[in-house]
């Protein structure tokens, strides 16, 4: 049988050309991915962003987020629903957005567990400081110290003089160590030399509960878990741990003016994304939210519960994460609390 052979060089031109039309389609794929990619960022939102709350419902940081996603909604013409992944102090919500996809469709509503964390656990799941892209800080989460109406104290510094006589006698609450009441209280016997004995609750329900019936003498708790019972009269409240007083509790003085100077415990909750996020992503998600925290509407809810409407760029946001990060580790080794 006859076989007919293309001469060589006809061949090896052939070869070529073929390698050539491959190179050609690859690089309009890759054009056409860029000018794709490009055009999905420019029209970034374009489906449900998923905002992951470490928390379970009906908490503060709950409560916070389900009123700035209204505003989100509108503001990004696309739904922003929450989902409460609670437990191990936020680690498991936060590790969940860490590892996701960072396209800006899942994002985290931190506490301020999310700085403290670092310096309690050794075998953390993530790096706080680098694991995430910081977007913008949503509001200050205020402490106010309370002791329980058999407490005779009706100022802070007669507080501090009772249990300075009773080192050790009196107990305090909080929802466990790193906590913000817990820190708080760190932080402040530290300041007046006090020595309390720290017991812990699941929650600032019980917390409340506690000090109500006498099982604990004080405790630094939110306004939004304690200003019904203020206001009742079932706890008092000595001081406000923020530089500021609360405008929803204008009479009750900070522990600053009230003999201790410089004192602050206030902690925030912000909105961070997975580390690589694209910027134009993360441009947005910022723009979005200083725009809901300026609206007259969300501004009276955050306020009703004591917490003060933030914002501002993401840049400033991350210098605040490693500095308390860095202040908080110092703070609870000064305190004798080493990461386990």
């Amino acid at each position: 049988m006859m076989v007919l052979r293309m001469p060589y060089s006809r061949a090896i031109k052939n070869k070529r050309r073929e390698a050539m039309i491959k190179i050609i389609l690859l690089i309009l794929a890759s054009l056409c991915g860029n000018v794709f990619a490009q055009d999905s960022l420019n029209n970034y939102p374009n489906q449900r962003i998923t905002m992951v709350v470490p928390a379970g419902a009906g908490g503060i940081t709950d409560n916070l987020a389900r009123i700035l996603s209204e505003q989100l909604t509108t503001i990004l013409r696309q739904p922003v629903i929450i989902d409460n992944k609670p437990g191990a102090s936020g680690i498991i919500g936060s590790g969940l957005v860490a590892r996701s996809k960072p396209d800006g469709y899942t994002i985290l509503m931190s506490f301020p567990a999310h700085v403290i964390n670092p310096s309690l656990k050794k075998d953390m799941p993530y790096n706080t400081a680098k694991d995430f892209v910081a977007i913008a800080k949503v509001g200050t989460v205020s402490q106010i110290l309370l002791v329980n109406q058999e407490n005779k104290a009706k100022l802070l510094q007669e507080f501090v003089q009772t249990a300075k006589s009773k080192p050790g006698d009196l107990n305090y609450g909080s929802v466990g160590l790193g906590s913000m009441g817990n820190l708080s209280m760190l932080l402040f016997e530290a300041k007046t030399g006090l020595d309390l004995t720290h017991i812990t609750y699941k929650g600032d329900p019980e917390v409340m509960t506690a000090l109500i019936s006498g099982d604990i003498q004080a405790a630094f708790v939110s306004p939004i878990s304690s200003m019904a019972f203020i206001k009742s009269g079932k706890v008092k409240a000595l001081a406000i741990a923020d530089p500021e007083r609360l405008p929803v509790l204008p009479t009750i003085p900070t522990i600053s003016e009230s003999g201790y100077p410089g004192f602050s415990a206030s902690g925030w909750n912000a909105i961070f994304a997975p580390s690589g996020t694209p910027k134009e992503v993360v441009k947005k998600l910022n723009a979005a939210i200083n725009q809901a925290l300026k609206d007259p509407g969300l501004q009276k809810k955050f306020l009703d519960q004591g917490v003060k409407p933030l914002g501002g760029t993401p840049e400033a946001l991350q210098e605040s994460l490693e500095q308390d990060i860095s202040n908080t580790g110092t703070a609870l080794k000064a305190a004798g609390v080493n990461p386990s």
